[in-house]
């Protein structure tokens, strides 16, 4: 072998093996912004990992009676044995966050994650000189998906030992002695920062340190405790690792900085949380003076915990004053207020009603299979998604605009809880819509299906999708954009559950005149009955349907808008005067699109769907059709992403346009 050979294959080796060859580089310091290694500032857009090492009891929905994460293993091991927890716990962690996880996280828009450890997987309380090298392994395979996602890792410890607060967020037990009660906890605490730093040092996908979640401890007014645990735990990580950011949390939950200026490190960053208050500039004030006067950036390390409109605006109020964020968090059991939420099992649920004192205690099989089931529900492909959290902190803040929650054909039957992606005030009106705690208010009623202000139940009805809108106020109100599929008069019957009169709903298409119709009663909140609301001309292409509540007292589950003949004569759309098709909309898209076309004279019309190598995908239209203007949906949920192309022909007119799918 030729030294020419040996050094290809040398730089081969290298580029394989180096996490840093795709990096932006290192994150750092310059002033009050974090930039790269080209100085172009970084917002951090980040997920928080909650609940992979530290479970909380509200996660798991035990709050009523486990709320720590040693507290929910007790609950568990006294059903099922240790060593059946153990293989829940490993199948839990093994499953909360995979490769495929962060992938989608990047695909969503997310540009960093904040990863919460607990130090018991590194590192042995009893015996402070034995690290645990799997632990760091989970941490090596976490930080290589990051990387090759281009989002960047910021390491937090949430549960120092002993513990930082009184609370189960950091595991605190009260029989032991906390963090600020033993030095030995401390000094296990530096240590571990030290082994992490010395193992990180070289990953550029590390973006930083955040070296205590959360503490909340009688300190004093100055917090001098704390000062000299971050000099000690930031002078160790020093002596290995001179590159990295180190994130600085305040007392009592990241909010009281008092004592922690000036900075004492030139590549440091003021980390604070954000909780159940207003989004205005005062609830940030203090926090901008601090930027101002100790000349370092701010971070939003952890928020959440509301409605989708209080999450819009906390992040445009972040955006707008170039603070990045991180929310809270990832995933939940059977929650709406997260990315991704993992269905109760029915063994699960009946493990709950024991813990809680409502039914008998189950057996060990019944037990382990609700665990494990929820385990498995853990896995990306088994979680619930929720697009209209997502949305509400990726592009909200950004946008004005709505967009469907689902694509609402026309005729065709359209469920309440569909209603238009979008902000308060825009895509729907909802009165009590978030939480400033003061006094708390709980912005869905029903907490289903969706996190938005509008409350949602679980529905009864004959026909349903599993959720209709309830709790109407007057005022309120629901958009929702539908395709029309052909010009003519529909008729718009609504499915309505009143237990007395009083309520009323109006209705219009395109902000036009409202119509307004009484409800009739029912007999109950869940008993159903169709109701007339107007026959209305349409042509054929998208309209924004308004649904307006009045005095309320009722709930909605769908909306049935039928074809009953054309449309009236003085509102008739004029016939095209020349066969056409229009550009597909949205394109790209995902999964579906509107395509519209007109038709000049009676004939044999179709519509047809190709690859790019002419290939058949999808015939769309195959029959004789009338003059007018027509509009259907393209569906491409089975096919992957690339260019196709669909073509019209309607007598001797034949075109062809481009379209893309975009997974």
């Amino acid at each position: 072998m030729n030294n020419r050979t040996r050094y290809t294959l040398a730089l081969l080796l290298f580029l394989l093996n180096s996490s840093s060859i795709f990096a932006d580089g290192f994150l750092k310091v310059f002033g009050t912004k974090i930039v790269n290694d080209k100085n172009e500032e970084v917002i951090l857009r980040g997920m928080g990992l909650g609940g992979w090492h530290v479970p909380e009891g509200y996660m798991f929905g035990m709050s009523g009676f486990a709320n720590a994460a040693w507290e929910i293993r007790s609950k568990i091991v006294e059903v099922v044995g240790a060593q059946n927890a153990d293989t829940f716990f490993t199948a839990f962690r093994a499953n909360f966050v995979t490769r495929k996880d962060i992938e989608r996280l990047a695909q969503l828009g997310f540009n960093s994650v904040r990863m919460p450890m607990h130090f018991q997987f590194f590192v042995m309380q009893n015996q402070p000189n034995v690290w645990i090298e799997s632990g760091f392994v989970v941490m090596d395979s976490l930080l290589r998906w990051c990387g090759d996602n281009k989002i960047y890792l910021i390491l937090d410890l949430h549960a120092a030992p002993g513990g930082q607060s009184a609370n189960n967020i950091c595991d605190y037990n009260p029989a032991l002695p906390s963090l600020w009660d033993l030095e030995a906890n401390k000094t296990l605490t530096i240590a571990l920062w030290k082994k992490l730093a010395e193992r990180y040092a070289k990953e550029p996908w590390i973006g930083g340190y955040d070296i205590l979640n959360e503490p909340a401890w009688n300190l004093g007014t100055v917090n001098e405790p704390l000062r000299t645990l971050y000099l000690s735990i930031t002078s160790a990580i020093r002596q290995v690792d001179t590159t990295h950011i180190i994130f600085v949390e305040g007392n009592w939950y990241a909010t009281d900085f008092n004592g922690l200026t000036p900075a004492w490190d030139n590549n440091m960053v003021y980390s604070f949380h954000k909780y159940w208050n207003s989004n205005d500039l005062g609830s940030i004030s203090y926090l901008l003076t601090l930027r101002s006067s100790a000349n370092r950036p701010l971070w939003l390390g952890e928020s959440g915990e509301n409605s989708n409109p209080w999450f819009t605006d906390c992040i445009s109020l972040m955006e707008t004053n170039k603070i990045g964020w991180s929310w809270w968090t990832l995933k939940k059991f059977d929650a709406i207020a997260g990315p991704f939420s993992v269905p109760h099992t029915t063994e699960y649920s009946a493990l709950l009603n024991y813990w809680s004192g409502q039914a008998s205690k189950p057996t060990v099989t019944a037990a382990m299979k609700g665990l494990m089931g929820m385990a498995e529900g853990l896995k990306l492909q088994n979680c619930t998604f929720r697009p209209d959290v997502v949305d509400a902190l990726i592009r909200q803040p950004f946008e004005t605009t709505n967009k469907p929650f689902t694509v609402n054909t026309v005729p065709g039957k359209i469920f309440a809880v569909n209603y238009d992606i979008g902000k308060n005030l825009s895509a729907y009106k909802d009165n009590d819509y978030q939480n400033l705690n003061n006094p708390y208010t709980a912005w869905n009623s029903g907490w289903s299906y969706r996190n938005d202000g509008v409350d949602i139940e679980k529905c009864s009805d004959a026909i349903t999708n599993g959720y209709n809108v309830g709790w109407t106020a007057s005022g309120e109100y629901l958009t929702f954009t539908v395709n029309v599929l052909q010009d003519g008069k529909y008729n718009i019957a609504a499915r309505l559950a009143a237990p007395n009169t009083g309520g009323s709903i109006g209705v219009s298409f395109d902000n036009n005149d409202l119509t307004v119709v009484s409800v009739l009663a029912t007999g109950g909140y869940q008993s159903w009955g169709t109701q007339s609301l107007g026959k209305y001309d349409l042509t054929a292409g998208t309209h924004v349907l308004k649904t307006v509540f009045f005095f309320g007292g009722f709930n909605v589950n769908l909306f049935d808008l039928a074809y009953v003949g054309p449309m009236s004569s003085p509102n008739e759309k004029a016939l095209p005067i020349l066969y056409s098709l229009e550009q597909n909309y949205p394109n790209p898209f995902n999964p579906a699109t509107v395509i519209r076309y007109s038709v000049q004279t009676a004939t044999r019309v179709t519509l047809n769907v190709y690859d790019v190598l002419g290939k058949h995908i999808a015939t769309l239209v195959d029959k004789e059709q009338n003059p007018g203007n027509f509009s259907i949906i393209f569906d491409a949920i089975n096919i992957p992403s690339g260019v196709y192309y669909y073509r019209l022909s309607a007598g001797s007119f034949v075109e062809s346009k481009k379209m893309t799918v975009m997974k």
